[in-house]
């Protein structure tokens, strides 16, 4: 079995600051910057088209 390391973009929801961070690795999630425990993922600025019905 072959683990590998995957560094995911996340935003602090406190500073706003990004950071990369692989949440396989770490035991606490917590900003590097403020120490926050509340991070998410940005989504991308793309918008998306939907059909109507």
């Amino acid at each position: 079995m072959v683990i590998t390391m995957v560094e995911v973009l996340y935003k602090c929801a406190k500073c706003g600051k990004e950071f990369k961070m692989d949440l396989a690795v770490v035991r606490e999630i917590r900003c590097p910057y403020c120490g926050a425990k509340i991070i998410y993922k940005p989504r991308p600025k793309v918008g998306r088209r939907v059909k109507a019905i």
